[in-house]
């Protein structure tokens, strides 16, 4: 008769129903292609990859920053404490599921004056008792537990997809600031080193200007260049050690010494194909975590329909009781117990009504949202496409003009010592060649720029199909 009542819950947890809406996935409100035209590169025939950090990142310095952030950085370390939070809540809802089984004990003796005995004596009477039970256990006869269970397991889900997308930012991040870093530091060297050759032709104008051969106003001009290098070169200097201090708070450490020497016109990259279909977002974490935000949201639509229906609990044990401690374990001791309960709500004021409204709501923002997500991804990868389809030409003619520039610059110069032309020529041409060098710099890093940013608006990685 002991077990009697465990078959019971057996029977009529497994015999539970479940009340969340049947799941479809919403269609992805993007093309099934990405765009294309005169900005996009053309498709081509590829092979099935799919690309770790490790194999799109050629230079070794940003391998080992890279690990020392995946170590370090705060950020990535509260991510993955805060899913293993919600892994935790997740094992604490889902004990629910089973009955919680206690083993209680007690003991006691009492003595009762004769004035307040019911035998007119007085007496020492003693209680003792050691049971196995269950306390308020409610079967799931219709779902609830189990569509809390099933949010709970989808936020943790959500929570782990999350934590791979702040992993795969800060990748990002760490290549795009030590890309930056050493493009700053780039640029203060152009600057510094030109500085240098203006100061040169300061002084020659300077000492022709004494001998009679050059005017005061050749000598302002050459001044001119030499004061606006001085504030270019202080410039720089400033970003080298702003671009410093946010790598280290990205590696959550020091820059460490002895990083491998960079070179910034080297393929540091892995190349990304043209031609990539819009599919491949279902591999984004932002998109991932958005869909276990909705099947999240779709169970609590099954835990608020349940509220409807009558919840049952129980409450049993079985042990020996005896008034002497020696007979807990005598023949004739054994007790048990057995106390069901029902509850079925009559008037709840409109409270179950509103609860379910809500969790449809909250299923239905849960849709929106991971329709903007996947809108929002199309087009960081369509933007991404088209700076990659249009940088090579562009950097293509930003070589020929610094080409064509310092051959203007020193023609000029050959013209101005030759007095032909004024010194304003000179210096209009220096001008230029120092612009067309930074701006050479500043769109190989912009260039760099887009390929990092498209490999992580696909997710870190991508995945083809051979043609």
């Amino acid at each position: 008769m002991t077990f009697k009542p465990l078959l019971l819950v057996m029977a009529m947890t497994l015999a539970g129903c479940s009340m969340i809406p049947d799941y479809q996935r919403p269609e992805a409100p993007i093309p099934q292609a990405f765009p294309q035209g005169a900005a996009y590169a053309q498709p081509q025939g590829t092979h099935t990859a799919q690309i770790g950090w490790r194999s799109f990142f050629k230079d070794p310095a940003l391998h080992r920053l890279v690990d020392l952030a995946l170590e370090n950085n705060r950020d990535l370390r509260k991510a993955a404490l805060n899913v293993a939070a919600y892994r935790a809540q997740y094992g604490i809802q889902g004990s629910a599921l089973l009955p919680q089984v206690d083993i209680e004990g007690s003991g006691g003796r009492s003595r009762t004056p004769a004035d307040l005995s019911s035998t007119g004596q007085q007496g020492t009477d003693g209680d003792n008792s050691l049971q196995v039970g269950l306390t308020r256990y409610e079967l799931d006869v219709w779902g609830r537990i189990r569509s809390l269970d099933r949010n709970a397991l989808e936020t943790y889900l959500a929570s782990e997809e999350t934590r791979r997308s702040v992993q795969i930012g800060l990748v990002a991040e760490v290549a795009m600031a030590y890309l930056s870093w050493e493009t700053d530091k780039q640029l203060q060297a152009v600057t510094r080193s030109t500085l240098e050759n203006y100061r040169h032709n300061l002084e020659l104008i300077q000492a022709s200007s004494e001998a009679g051969t050059a005017s005061d106003l050749d000598v302002r001009q050459a001044r001119t260049l030499v004061d606006s290098a001085r504030g270019q070169v202080q410039a720089y200097t400033r970003q080298v050690a702003l671009g410093a201090n946010a790598l280290r708070i990205l590696l959550g450490a020091s820059i460490p010494n002895g990083l491998p020497e960079s070179n910034l016109n080297a393929q540091l990259m892995a190349d990304i194909p043209a031609g990539l279909p819009a599919n491949l977002l279902q591999q984004r974490p932002d998109i991932r975590a958005a869909e276990h935000q909705l099947l999240a949201a779709n169970a609590n639509i099954g835990a608020a329909r349940a509220a409807f229906f009558p919840s049952i609990t129980l409450t049993a044990g079985a042990g020996t009781a005896s008034s002497q401690l020696s007979g807990l374990f005598n023949g004739g001791s054994e007790a048990w117990s057995f106390m069901p309960q029902i509850h079925l709500p009559i008037f709840t004021g409109g409270r179950l009504k509103a609860s379910l409204d809500y969790a449809k709501i909250q299923k239905d923002m849960g849709v929106a949202n991971y329709e903007q997500t996947i809108q929002v991804s199309f087009r960081e990868v369509s933007d991404a496409l088209a700076a990659m389809g249009t940088w090579s030409e562009q950097l293509k003619s930003q070589q020929d003009l610094v080409r064509a520039t310092d051959e203007y610059t020193q023609m000029a110069l050959q013209r101005y010592e030759e007095g032909v032309d004024s010194y304003m020529t000179l210096l209009d041409a220096q001008r230029q060649l120092l612009s067309a060098r930074q701006q050479l710099l500043n769109g190989h890093l912009s260039s760099l720029s887009t390929q990092i940013q498209l490999y992580k608006a696909l997710g870190g990685g991508w995945t083809e199909t051979k043609t």
